[in-house]
């Protein structure tokens, strides 16, 4: 059965304090806590007024001490900002804080600007370039294993220790994410939201392919992150998504925008390309009441024989964003979802 979990970004809404957002992401934890899904994850972002989750290893900790069951994950956090033994030590006290609970996603993208990547590691031209050797390190850190014979810091432990260790996901767009992952026996997770699905096909296929098993994994584990939103009708899914739509324009001219109410976003004056580019959009989103979204993403995950996908939806009203995952749950017949 496919395994339904949850992205959460924090996203800015206008005319709402960013406070906000963090209440809405520990809501929407205990929320989609209740109604089964599998993981709740928290993404990382820089200098970006759309989506103000700067900090998901202390976000995490908040949502740990309101919930008990569900997984709670990074998705992810950008390793080539912070030393690897660092992120171990955050993520083992964690574990901790919910034993057998953590998820510790990693990627290698900036999550912001080329300056903003400079303000917090002023080496991250070469930064990138290390990822390999810090998923390396970072694996033995969080599990407590011995790093190579001749490693400078192989006496260095990262504590507290403890009798459970956080998962270690692979978070990618590219080919490049599914090779790591693959090489270190590590799950995988492919953004298909960043991308719209493109390259999906071809990264997971490389994974399964090139996997190496490892302590951790046995056998290849892949995911997906996709953008959906469902609504008690279509019409209403639609209404909703006007504002991920109008959003979507202006990140596409360079514009970080909180996001707007649906009747603000139709309001603004629309160029003859832009309400072509509106049309593209809602064509290809994954919007509609539960059995039309839960269709898609039943198709995706029998197409690329994929186990588990975590859903990342936008709205401008809370509500009804609660009100998507809902229906997603009683969709899929999650463990907490209605009868």
């Amino acid at each position: 059965m496919l395994k339904l979990s949850v992205l959460d970004q924090s996203i800015a809404t206008a005319g709402r304090p960013h406070a906000a957002a963090i209440q809405d992401t520990l809501a929407m934890a205990r929320h989609c806590e209740a109604l089964g899904y599998h993981r709740f994850w928290v993404s990382e972002h820089h200098n970006h007024a759309s989506i103000v989750g700067t900090a998901p290893e202390i976000l995490m900790a908040a949502i740990a001490t309101q919930t008990s069951r569900i997984r709670i994950g990074s998705a992810g956090v950008m390793l080539p900002h912070y030393s690897a033994l660092h992120v171990a030590e955050q993520f083992r006290l964690l574990d901790a804080l919910a034993p057998g609970r953590i998820d510790l996603g990693v990627g290698r993208a900036p999550g912001s600007d080329g300056r903003t990547a400079y303000a917090l590691n002023p080496n991250a031209a070469t930064a990138a370039e290390q990822f390999p050797t810090q998923i390396r390190d970072l694996s033995a850190w969080v599990s407590g294993t011995d790093l190579p014979e001749g490693h400078p810091f192989r006496q260095v432990r990262a504590f507290p220790a403890g009798e459970t260790s956080p998962q270690i996901w692979v978070l990618g767009s590219s080919d490049y994410g599914a090779q790591v992952a693959a090489h270190f026996g590590l799950p995988y997770c492919f953004a298909h939201f960043i991308t719209d699905g493109r390259g999906a096909e071809q990264a997971i296929k490389i994974y399964r392919e090139t996997f190496r098993p490892s302590a951790q994994l046995t056998a290849p584990l892949a995911a997906l992150c996709c953008w959906a939103l469902a609504a008690d009708t279509e019409s209403e899914a639609q209404r909703l998504f006007t504002s991920r739509a109008r959003w979507k324009l202006g990140r596409e001219r360079g514009l970080f925008l909180p996001i707007e109410a649906p009747e603000a976003a139709a309001a603004h004056a629309t160029s003859a390309a832009e309400a072509a580019r509106i049309a593209e959009l809602r064509a290809t989103a994954m919007v509609g009441t539960a059995a039309q979204v839960g269709a898609h993403l039943r198709e995706l995950s029998a197409r690329l024989g994929i186990d588990e996908i975590a859903v990342l939806t936008w709205t401008y009203d809370p509500q009804a964003r609660r009100r998507s995952y809902s229906l997603l749950a009683e969709d899929f017949a999650l463990a907490g979802s209605p009868a």
